[in-house]
């Protein structure tokens, strides 16, 4: 199978499935040069409102092709980066789903991710320590705001895999399911995430990722839009809320 990048959308989550299994889903160059415009497909259409990053069969990614750095490191960290950074900046929640190895590469497009999950028996890693590769500052910073500096420091310098249970002690990951229980899960948790506000969602997310000028323009979105009375109205009358308020898809 060649290497790609292969999405499906249903029940208004969109996965998109690394798929590269001759590598252990390692990322290519064109791999990470394909990614930022699925993403900037499926952020502007409207049955999407949350996204699944997941690696075919059992393992997550294990990184970035290592023959893609024969040529230019620089050049393919900058594909790595770009990639990082338009996942970062999905305006609808999104999730790694992982299992097996989530290192280099894997673990830069984890830590982009909203929410991670994990199998047990999952190992993480962040490896540029053992090619003498200088992580990028947007990428380190990223880590740090996830794990803290100790964890930071300690993945970044020792290049070392650690295990679910000490991901999930340090935040790397939020939640760790026994195997075969991560699909379940994942659904479950998206079905919970399409139910909710998306006004609320992409707020919040702009907010927790440290974004300071558009505190005016929520509060007006938030006053132009009738999710609040739909959401109060909705537990009064004991129902499901019918939220109105979406993502943009232009601009």
């Amino acid at each position: 199978m060649e290497p790609q990048l292969s999405h499906r959308v249903a029940g208004s989550v969109a996965t998109v499935v690394v798929s590269h299994p001759a590598k252990r889903n390692a990322m290519t160059a064109a791999m990470w040069r394909a990614l930022p415009p699925l993403l900037d497909g499926l952020a502007r259409d409207p049955a999407v409102r949350t996204l699944v990053l997941t690696g075919e069969g059992a393992t997550f990614c294990a990184g970035a092709d290592i023959s893609t750095l024969k040529g230019s490191p620089q050049e393919a960290q900058g594909l790595s980066v770009a990639a990082e950074e338009a996942l970062a900046a999905f305006p609808k929640p999104t999730l790694a789903a992982v299992r097996g190895h989530c290192v280099g590469g894997g673990a830069q497009l984890a830590a982009a991710c909203d929410l991670r999950l994990a199998e047990e028996g999952a190992l993480f890693g962040v490896t540029p320590a053992k090619l003498g590769i200088v992580y990028p500052a947007s990428s380190t910073r990223r880590l740090v705001s996830l794990v803290g500096p100790a964890t930071a420091k300690y993945l970044l310098f020792s290049g070392e895999l650690i295990g679910t249970e000490r991901a999930l002690r340090t935040g790397l990951v939020d939640e760790v399911l026994p195997e075969g229980e991560l699909d379940k899960r994942v659904a479950e948790l998206t079905g919970i995430l399409v139910s909710r506000s998306q006004l609320t969602q992409a707020a919040a997310k702009e907010f927790a990722n440290g974004r300071t000028d558009r505190d005016a323009h929520w509060v007006e979105q938030a006053a132009g839009s009738s999710d609040t009375s739909e959401g109060v109205a909705a537990f009064l009358e004991r129902r499901q809320p019918r939220f109105g308020w979406s993502v943009p898809t232009t601009g």
